[in-house]
C-alpha cells in the first residue's frame, strides 16, 4: 500500500508542476492533495492524514514554517520536506529546528523530489517495521504479563505465596491485591449430554462467554485453572459485602452459561481476612462444589462426597519428612494417602488439591533447610500436566511417591552440614525478636552457644550475609509490608520493626530501597 503526499505551495505554476510530473507511484507513493498556503492545508491535511507534507516554507496568510510547527502538534508522525530559495538562511535554520526530514533548495526538478521520495518511503517502511517488532515485543510482554499473573493468582489459591510477597508481586503485575476480606469461588463447567465427545472447543468458548464480563472488573481475579475449572477470587471491604457481590456475579455467570451447551457448578468459600486465608476459602469451595455435584449420588459409584474430602495430615507428612526413611514409605503411603487418593481419582478438582497440599508441605520442608524448591519438587506447570495424566490408582501413587522422595533425597544431603540446625535456630530467633531494638549479635550467638566472633563468621560464610545486613533486611521487609496494608505513620512504624530513632529508620529504609517511607507508600497506592 503505497504512503500518501500532500504537497502546499502559493505558485501555481511550481504547484501544478511538481504534482504532475513526478513519478508519486513509482516512487512509493499516492498524491493525495495539494494548497495554495498553510492555512487552507490544515483541514485538508486533517482529512487526508498523509504520511509526507512538502510545502514552500514563504507563502501568504500561513506560511511552510508556521504550517510545519502546526503540524509538529498535531500529527507528529507525518514527514516534512521544505522548498526553499537560496535567500532564505534564516528561515532554513528555523525549520531545521522543527524537525523537518529533507530541506531542498529551489529550483527543484523532479529528479531531486524522486530521490527525497524514495529516502523517505525506505525511512517510513523500516519505522513501519519497527513498530511492528515494538508491538510484537509488547504483545509478548503482556503475554507475558498475564502467565505471571495466573501463576501468583493459581499460588494465592493453593496457599503456596506469603501475604508480602503476593502484594508485592501482585504489584509489579498490575494486580492491587489489598483489601479488607477474601473469597474464593469455583466455576465447574460441565457438558449437558455427558455421552457426547469431550469437545476442547465448546469448554473453551464457555470459559471465554463466562470471563468476558468478569475480567474488566477490578475487585475480581480470574483463573482458567483448566478446561472444566474456573477460580475466582473476590476481595472487599467486608464480609457481607464481598457475599452480596458473590451473589451478583453468580447470577451473572449463569446468565452467561445459559445460551451454551454447558451446565456450571458453582462453588462458593467463606469471606476470610488474610490474603494467606485464600487458600481455606478456596477448599471450602471445592468442597460445596463436590457436594452440589453429589446430592443425588448415593452409591458407590456416585461422585466423591463432602465427607470424602478429607485434609491432608500435614503434621504426619512433615513428620514423615523429618524423621521417615523411603523403606517405610510404602506403609506411610497406605496410612495416610491411600484412603484420600482413591477418592481423589474421582475427581479432577480433588486430585489437584490433594497433590497439590503434599506438594506444598514438601516444599515448605524444603524450604527450611535452605533448600532451593525447583531442584526438588515440581513446579505447578509440571503438577498441572501430570494430572491431567493420571488416569489410575498406581499412577496417583507413583507420582506422590515422586515428591516425598524428592524432598527425603535432599533432607539426607543436608544431614552432613555441621551449622544447618544452628541456622535454622537462628533464622527462626531473629524472626521473633527482630522488632526489638536491643537485639544484638551477642545476644543470637549466646542462644546457638557460640562466641560471637565465631558465630559471625559462620552465619556469613553459610548465608552470604552479616548479621546486621540480614537482621536489616527483614525489618525493612516488614516495614514494606506495613507501608502497603496498613495507614500507620512513620515513626509507629519504625517502633514496630526494631528502631528507637524513626530518622534513622527513614535513613535505613531510603538506603535499602532507594525510597523515603513516604515516597514508597505513594508509590504502592498509585501501582
Amino acid at each position: 500500500m503505497p504512503y500518501k503526499a500532500f504537497f502546499v505551495e502559493d505558485e501555481i505554476v511550481t504547484r501544478e508542476g511538481i504534482r504532475d510530473n513526478v513519478d508519486w507511484k513509482g516512487n512509493g507513493f499516492e498524491f493525495v492533495g495539494e494548497a495554495p498556503d498553510g492555512e487552507m492545508a490544515l483541514p485538508l491535511l486533517q482529512t487526508a492524514q498523509p504520511d509526507l507534507l512538502i510545502a514552500d516554507i514563504k507563502m501568504p496568510f500561513m506560511d511552510g514554517l508556521e504550517l510545519c510547527r502546526i503540524v509538529r502538534e498535531r500529527m507528529p508522525w507525518i514527514k516534512v520536506v521544505i522548498l526553499s530559495g537560496h535567500d532564505e538562511f534564516e528561515y532554513a535554520q528555523k525549520a531545521i529546528n522543527l524537525g523537518v526530514t529533507e530541506y531542498l533548495l529551489k529550483p527543484v526538478t523532479a529528479h531531486d523530489l524522486h530521490q527525497v521520495l524514495q529516502r523517505i518511503a525506505a525511512l517510513l517502511d523500516r519505522e513501519k517495521q519497527e513498530q511492528a517488532h515494538l508491538e510484537k515485543l509488547r504483545n509478548q510482554v503482556e503475554e507475558n504479563r498475564a502467565a505471571l499473573r495466573e501463576k501468583l493468582l493459581l499460588n494465592l489459591v493453593v496457599g503456596a505465596v506469603s501475604s508480602a510477597e503476593a502484594i508485592e508481586k501482585g504489584q509489579l503485575l498490575g494486580l492491587d491485591l489489598v483489601a479488607g476480606h477474601y473469597l474464593a469461588l469455583v466455576i465447574q463447567i460441565d457438558l449437558r449430554t455427558p455421552s457426547e465427545p469431550f469437545d476442547y472447543h465448546e469448554y473453551q468458548r464457555v470459559q471465554q462467554v463466562i470471563a468476558a464480563p468478569l475480567e474488566a472488573q477490578p475487585d475480581v481475579f480470574l483463573i482458567k485453572k483448566d478446561v472444566e475449572e474456573l477460580v475466582l477470587i473476590i476481595k472487599g471491604r467486608t464480609a457481607e459485602e464481598l457475599l452480596a457481590r458473590k451473589e451478583q456475579l453468580a447470577h451473572i455467570i449463569r446468565q452467561q452459561a445459559m445460551a451454551s451447551s454447558c451446565d456450571v457448578t458453582l462453588g462458593c468459600g467463606v469471606p476470610k481476612q488474610r490474603i494467606t486465608d485464600i487458600y481455606q476459602s478456596f477448599v471450602e469451595a471445592l468442597i460445596e462444589v463436590q457436594s452440589v455435584g453429589n446430592r443425588d449420588a448415593t452409591g458407590p459409584n456416585g461422585n466423591v462426597g463432602k465427607a470424602e474430602l478429607l485434609k491432608i495430615n500435614k503434621s504426619a507428612v512433615e513428620s514423615y519428612l523429618r524423621c521417615g526413611v523411603k523403606e517405610d514409605l510404602a506403609d506411610f503411603f497406605d496410612t495416610f494417602i491411600r484412603p484420600l487418593g482413591e477418592a481423589a481419582l474421582k475427581s479432577y478438582m480433588v486430585k489437584n488439591y490433594l497433590v497439590m497440599d503434599i506438594v506444598l508441605t514438601s516444599a515448605k520442608f524444603v524450604t527450611e533447610l535452605g533448600g532451593n524448591i525447583d531442584q526438588t519438587i515440581p513446579d505447578l506447570g509440571t503438577i498441572e500436566t501430570m494430572l491431567a495424566e493420571v488416569k489410575t490408582f498406581e499412577q496417583f501413587r507413583e507420582q506422590i511417591q515422586k515428591i516425598l522422595i524428592g524432598a527425603l533425597v535432599f533432607r539426607d544431603s543436608q544431614a552432613s552440614s555441621q551449622h544447618l540446625l544452628m541456622l535454622r535456630s537462628v533464622h527462626g530467633y531473629i524472626d521473633q525478636h527482630y522488632s526489638d531494638p536491643n537485639l544484638s549479635l551477642n545476644e543470637v550467638a549466646g542462644q546457638v552457644n557460640l562466641s560471637p566472633s565465631h558465630f559471625s563468621t559462620v552465619f556469613s560464610q553459610e548465608t552470604g550475609q552479616t548479621f546486621k545486613e540480614y537482621l536489616t533486611e527483614i525489618r525493612i521487609r516488614k516495614a514494606k509490608e506495613l507501608l502497603r496494608s496498613t495507614t500507620l505513620r512513620s515513626f509507629e512504624i519504625a517502633d514496630q520493626i526494631g528502631y528507637n530513632d524513626p530518622h534513622y529508620f527513614s535513613y535505613v529504609f531510603r538506603k535499602q530501597t532507594g525510597l523515603s517511607p513516604k515516597e514508597y507508600r505513594l508509590q504502592s497506592q498509585q501501582g
